[in-house]
């Protein structure tokens, strides 16, 4: 009978000790939760601010400077099998080489002459323009347009991108004729280019085609349009103006 009593006492003993062991683990369990979801809410709190600070930084990274170029097919690269091929291009590759932060805008129109672009420059100027490349007025010549019309579209085009931005810095394009054209057309249209940017105190490429007008293997079929090789040495001449600016 003792025994029995004894044993029973153990078994007692033995399941409030199971039941003690249980609410501990339990109690343990809860404060590791709690805990968890203290840490949870602190990094919640926390990371919005990191995400801000994280969106600022990449924001100042990606911030760039934006320059046009605002012309005709030389500057849109008709007849390229691709367009990075344009000038356009080359000088963001030549930018990004450099690290420096600009992004360059293909703005080229095959067959645009002054006229064309002075009708859609406030359209153009709907973005923020830091330097503007002027490259018309080739078509008007090869046209024989009367040249105090060419003169006086450029002139818009420039008084518009100044009336938008004062600070906008703007480069003219100089272009000159074939001798077919007659010598004293040929004569004032390549005057007026200098005359323009003397006026209106603007940085001169003297001529776009430098070194490629009239070189048979450097131009297409047509004799106009630069090839590849020909759209590089166009870029060599912006650039020799450009990298002056941006210093």
């Amino acid at each position: 009978m003792l025994k029995r009593k004894n044993k029973q006492m153990v078994s007692d003993l033995y399941s409030r000790y199971e039941q003690i062991s249980l609410k501990f683990c339990y109690f343990l369990l809860i404060s590791s939760l709690l805990s968890c979801g203290e840490n949870t809410a602190k990094k919640e709190t926390t990371s919005p601010v990191e995400s801000v600070e994280n969106t600022s930084e990449t924001t100042k990274k990606t911030a760039t400077k934006t320059i046009l170029c605002f012309g005709d097919s030389l500057t849109a690269g008709y007849g390229l099998e691709d367009i990075n091929d344009a000038y356009p291009a080359i000088l963001q590759t030549r930018l990004d080489s450099l690290g420096l932060p600009y992004t360059v805008i293909n703005s080229g129109l095959s067959g645009e002459t002054t006229a064309g672009g002075k009708s859609r420059i406030g359209w153009v100027l709907n973005q923020k323009i830091d330097i503007f490349i002027l490259a018309l007025g080739a078509n008007d010549g090869l046209r024989g347009v009367p040249l105090t019309e060419t003169r006086a579209n450029l002139q818009v085009i420039i008084d518009t991108v100044r009336k938008k931005n004062p600070k906008t810095t703007i480069i003219l394009a100089g272009m000159q004729l074939p001798p077919n054209m007659g010598p004293e057309y040929i004569t004032e249209f390549r005057s007026v280019f200098p005359d323009l940017a003397q006026k209106n105190e603007l940085e001169l490429i003297p001529f776009l085609l430098k070194d490629v007008g009239g070189i048979a293997e450097l131009n297409q079929a047509d004799g106009i349009h630069p090839t590849v090789e020909g759209q590089k040495i166009l870029a060599n001449n912006v650039w020799a103006v450009l990298k002056k600016v941006l210093q």
